[in-house]
């Protein structure tokens, strides 16, 4: 697929070395319905997909090349690429650090729970997706290192916990992809859910829609996991498809269109959301574009985000400057309706940190910044604001104004 592009040998050579490192798959409907393939270098969606040589350092993409075009082993080339892959915070936001919880002393593989009422499940057979987006934060569950990689196949210890916690009002299965399970294993770990009284809605969150819209039009169990959708409804439950959808070009097709229609009949709520991409959807214009088809087709605008501090993050980050102005004038393009959107927002350690805007406050110019989620339920909502910075890219990079710490670190 890649000879589709004008590339010179030397950059396929270092193209395959970038994908030696970080995860590379597609599929006949990206590559066909979705790329430009007369325009490569300068359409989005080839980004989105196939890797460049300039996301990672020159100095490691000139180390494994060489080791390509030497025929080196591929244990050396393995062994290089995962030099490379530990130095890219493989897991932000102390997923694995502070997220996994426990029963009694043991950890429970496969779950995350960092917010009182979510709980997150990495089912194993959904620990892959129908393409792989290249600046994906979860890159490290595709890259065969089984220390990084997060799941679970036993549903006794999801439902034992949810169970367990009352507090617990909603469970996101993620991955991955959950909708690369087929109908009955996508059952065998949703159905348990739907006997729990203190569970009030079931996530899903895929990028299906926008890379295999055949699973819910014309793959073979398509009627059947609408009918499991239908299922989850009917039991008083809220079925939440977040769908991710990175830019209005996977929206455009009438397969797209066709099997949102479809799950929608279903009762499902298909939320939106994405991470703001240089390169991919920096422009207000795009993200207004998006935001007012998925309205039209009945999908909730539901998030920008901001691209994690993992993998490619330097190749792909906007300064937070940035990112509020294409936030702010793409808001003001769209009508009320559309504005359920919230963002830009950073998933970092703490929680969900929202840049609300730039402020000048006593003469000195500051973000305005405010708690979306939090690991602490205390602090969600709270505004705060950090000294202003053009080249910050991450909540990291801030230091705070008008206090000595933030509110998450009291």
């Amino acid at each position: 697929m890649l000879k589709r592009a004008p590339l010179t040998e030397e950059q396929r050579l270092r193209t395959r070395a970038v994908a030696s490192v970080l995860p590379f798959r597609t599929n006949a409907y990206v590559v066909d319905e979705l790329i430009d393939w007369d325009n490569a270098f300068d359409d989005p969606m080839f980004r989105l997909v196939f890797p460049q040589e300039d996301m990672l350092p020159a100095e490691d993409v000139d180390h494994i090349a060489k080791l390509l075009k030497n025929d080196a082993p591929k244990q050396e080339v393995t062994a290089a690429a995962n030099e490379v892959r530990y130095k890219l915070n493989p897991h932000p936001a102390g997923q694995i650090q502070l997220n996994i919880p426990k029963s009694g002393e043991e950890t429970i593989q496969g779950l995350q729970h960092k917010y009182r009422e979510t709980v997150l499940f990495f089912p194993q057979q959904g620990q892959t997706c129908h393409a792989y987006c290249t600046y994906c934060f979860r890159w490290a569950q595709f890259v065969g290192i089984d220390d990084l990689k997060i799941a679970n196949n036993d549903v006794e210890q999801l439902t034992g916990y949810v169970r367990r916690h009352p507090e617990v009002t909603s469970v996101l299965m993620t991955g991955g992809d959950p909708m690369i399970m087929g109908e009955a294993v996508l059952r065998r770990y949703i159905e348990p859910l739907l006997s729990m009284d203190h569970v009030e809605s079931v996530r899903i969150g895929s990028k299906a829609l926008a890379y295999w819209p055949q699973r819910f039009v014309t793959d073979p169990d398509a009627d059947d996991t609408l009918r499991l959708f239908e299922e989850v409804v009917k039991s008083g439950r809220n079925l939440a498809f977040m769908a991710h959808f990175s830019h209005h070009k996977e929206l455009e097709s009438d397969l797209v269109q066709e099997a949102v229609r479809r799950i929608e009949a279903t009762g499902a709520v298909i939320r939106t959301q994405a991470p703001l991409i240089r390169t991919i959807n920096d422009d207000a214009d795009q993200w207004a574009q998006m935001w007012r088809t998925q309205h039209k087709l009945g999908m909730i605008p539901y998030y920008m985000f901001i691209e994690r501090d993992t993998g490619p993050q330097d190749y792909f980050s906007v300064p937070l400057v940035r990112a509020w102005e294409v936030f702010r004038d793409a808001f003001s393009q769209v009508s009320g309706l559309c504005r359920t959107v919230r963002g830009p927002s950073m998933s970092a350690t703490p929680g969900k940190v929202a840049v609300d805007g730039v402020a000048e406050i006593n003469g000195e110019k500051v973000f305005a910044l405010r708690m979306l989620q939090a690991r602490n339920p205390e602090i969600v909502g709270r505004p705060f604001f950090a000294k202003y910075d053009e080249n910050a890219v991450w909540v990291d990079d801030l230091k705070p104004a008008f206090a000595d710490k933030f509110p998450f670190e009291l």
